[in-house]
């Protein structure tokens, strides 16, 4: 049996040579993703579509097929309503933005105060990431997109409403309070598409969901599409409720999760994680990293952790502003940010096609988010590295993630040189509790007042607090008096009370039963 060590060195090398062959050939886009492993052979121009959707396409590189592509367009083209199961990363955006492009074209006519599409999407950053790819691909058809996500200006956000767009991207909780205001209109929606169906449901919205469907026009005046990681209960009746007898069309998650993604996994204590890491970051031939963490506050000490070990790192959380999120995630993606530390909510909305490595520093507690963090690499039919991190805290979520693979993550046990120490400094920070307590001069403890011989009395400070004399009689007064016996007991004040005046009362007569003359 080979050893473990070396193992890894030949897994290393062929890591370096495949970026060396990928450098020196540098093949055009359309080349690159133009692989049998990820695409189909279909052609998008097998299919009857307009010229301006071509050439968007053309320039965009697209050329084939991916199998959801391929099998959604024939249907989708024809005008009938499709519920397609997919993972991120398999070309799911462009299927619906083709086939909504080629019905607004067809239309003789538009009303240009009112939209005529509606996409929503769960998270802000994948509506971001919609957006962007509308430009891209439609860049021909002279169509006008808008973009509704909570966290923006809302007064720039109804101006763009109230002007008129063909498409809106939005998600749930913005555009109903657009809908209630009677800024947004839904008359003239002619085709609406629901984006990850299961993470809104997830995320809690049920209910907006299903209110943004009532509102539209009947499904039978409107062509509808939904995409969902997976087809369960819930996302079905949204369909059964709200669509037109929809085509059911699911791409098997082992055709597009374990191509091109190389899977590994750590069994490790708590306490040599952070090691591990600052060795993996070492050993393993990366250049750009998608780090995740279960929680907000791990996050944020992960990367301070990294920043400490000259590990240049940023993180992204549900409750940054939503600039500064979008502005981390376009610094992430133009290369100025190496590694991001994130939690699940960018599991799902960053499309960076150079992401070489995936680490899940904590297992996910949801087994499905494990699939859409490992499919932040290996994009257009590229490879990457998925490794994942095994603790005793998060271990117990191992088996069901297993359950739903259907096999065992490849397990690799690291050898002692593989672990490197932190190197971190403690950040200072106010300490926890109620109450905070003052600082030291240089690092030394306040001098002490003896007040009698072999009594101490601890806290005291000479000429005041923190070496100030007391600038008023009452300071000075505070100060400790001493009497041979030891020191003089404080007393207590007493808490003055205002006397109450007494109601007057009328003089008693002198004589009872006297009447007065």
């Amino acid at each position: 049996m080979m050893p473990i060590s070396l193992l890894a060195k030949l897994q290393e090398k062929r890591i370096i040579i495949n970026i060396m062959v990928d450098a020196t050939e540098s093949p055009e886009p359309a080349q690159r993703r133009d692989k049998p492993n990820f695409l189909t052979q279909t052609r998008f121009d097998e299919f009857a579509l307009p010229a301006e959707v071509l050439d968007g396409l053309k320039d965009t590189g697209f050329t084939f097929c991916t199998p959801i592509q391929a099998q959604v367009l024939p249907v989708s083209l024809t005008g009938r309503d499709v519920a397609g199961q997919a993972q991120t990363g398999t070309g799911k955006t462009a299927a619906f933005l083709v086939t909504i492009f080629n019905m607004l074209l067809a239309l003789p006519q538009r009303r240009a105060e009112l939209p005529s599409a509606l996409i929503v999407a769960p998270t802000r950053e994948l509506a971001l990431q919609i957006y962007e790819e509308a430009q891209d691909l439609g860049r021909h058809t002279g169509l006008t997109f808008a973009q509704v996500l909570g966290g923006v200006d809302y007064r720039k956000q109804a101006a763009i409403l109230r002007k008129g767009a063909d498409i809106i991207i939005c998600t749930p909780g913005r555009i109903i309070d657009y809908f209630k205001q009677g800024i947004f209109k839904t008359t003239g929606i002619k085709a609406v598409v629901v984006d990850e169906a299961d993470r809104l449901l997830d995320l809690g919205f049920s209910k907006d969901m299903r209110y943004i469907l009532r509102k539209l026009p009947h499904y039978e005046k409107r062509q509808s599409m939904l995409f969902s990681a997976t087809l369960s209960y819930r996302v079905m009746e949204l369909t059964y409720e709200y669509m037109n007898l929809p085509e059911f069309i699911a791409v098997a998650p082992e055709e597009v999760i374990v191509e091109g993604i190389e899977q590994s996994l750590f069994h490790v204590g708590n306490d040599m994680k952070l090691p591990l890491l600052l060795g993996l970051l070492k050993r393993e031939a990366w250049s750009r990293i998608l780090i995740f963490v279960n929680t907000k506050a791990g996050v944020t000490w992960l990367t301070r952790k990294l920043n400490g070990n000259a590990l240049p790192a940023e993180g992204i959380t549900g409750d940054l502003p939503q600039r500064k999120r979008f502005r981390l995630m376009e610094w992430f993606k133009n290369g100025r940010i190496k590694i991001l530390v994130a939690t699940d909510v960018a599991s799902r909305g960053i499309h960076v096609e150079n992401i070489s490595h995936v680490i899940n520093y904590d297992l996910p507690q949801d087994a499905e988010n494990y699939i859409h963090r490992i499919g932040r690499t290996a994009r257009a039919g590229k490879t990457g590295r998925a490794l994942s991190l095994a603790c005793e805290k998060y271990v117990f979520h191992l088996e069901p993630l297993v359950a739903m693979l259907g096999y065992k993550i490849p397990t690799i046990w690291p050898e002692d040189d593989w672990f490197i120490k932190d190197i971190s400094t403690r950040v200072p920070g106010r300490r926890k509790g109620r109450g905070r307590r003052p600082s030291r001069q240089h690092g030394r403890r306040p001098k002490q007042i003896a007040t009698a011989p072999g009594k101490t009395r601890a806290g005291s400070y000479p000429g005041g607090l923190f070496g100030f004399a007391p600038e008023s009689k009452s300071a000075a007064k505070s100060e400790i008096q001493t009497t041979p016996d030891g020191p003089k007991k404080k007393k207590k004040r007493r808490r003055r009370t205002k006397k109450r005046p007494t109601p007057a009362v009328s003089a008693p007569d002198k004589t009872e039963g006297q009447s007065s003359p």
